[in-house]
């Protein structure tokens, strides 16, 4: 069975250390690798369809050199590496990315160190509230010397 990894990045933030698990996961799981960069942003109509289209475009240059560069450092250590770019609300854009491809083992939150808090309900942040509906653990990398920590659990030094 081929193993899957999806590495998730919000609105431009790269945590590096994720993207190190990400590479060391894969290699001891034989595995291949998604970056996933999700930019959100609202389109609340055709009134700013022109600027909108611009950031996007400049996102996609942006975004496509950064994890073109991950995607290229992987395949040099024989690890099949994609990447993709979803634009507008990131839950839900997860959840169609998700729901068109086969499923992943593991997902990495790869824009900070830790899991953004929680709150009650729709304050909760979106990779919070998704998480539930995942078919596999959602974890995040404290640091380079720290192995990645589930969703829920907290770090202990």
């Amino acid at each position: 069975m081929l193993h899957r990894i999806l590495v998730i990045f919000e609105n431009r933030k790269v945590h590096r250390p994720a993207v190190v698990y990400a590479r060391e996961l894969a290699l001891r799981m034989d595995a291949e690798v998604t970056f996933l960069m999700i930019a959100e942003m609202a389109f609340a109509g055709t009134s700013l369809l022109g600027s909108n289209r611009h950031r996007i475009r400049r996102i996609e240059e942006e975004m496509g050199a950064v994890l073109g560069a991950f995607a290229a450092d992987f395949l040099k250590d024989g690890i099949s590496a994609g990447v993709a770019l979803r634009v507008g609300d990131a839950a839900q854009e997860l959840l169609k990315f998700l729901a068109e491809r086969p499923p992943f083992q593991t997902v990495l939150w790869g824009s900070s160190a830790a899991l953004p808090e929680s709150g009650p309900g729709r304050r909760a942040h979106w990779i919070i509230r998704v998480a539930g509906n995942l078919e596999c653990p959602l974890m995040a990398v404290a640091g380079r010397s720290a192995s990645a920590q589930p969703a829920g659990k907290t770090e202990t030094t």
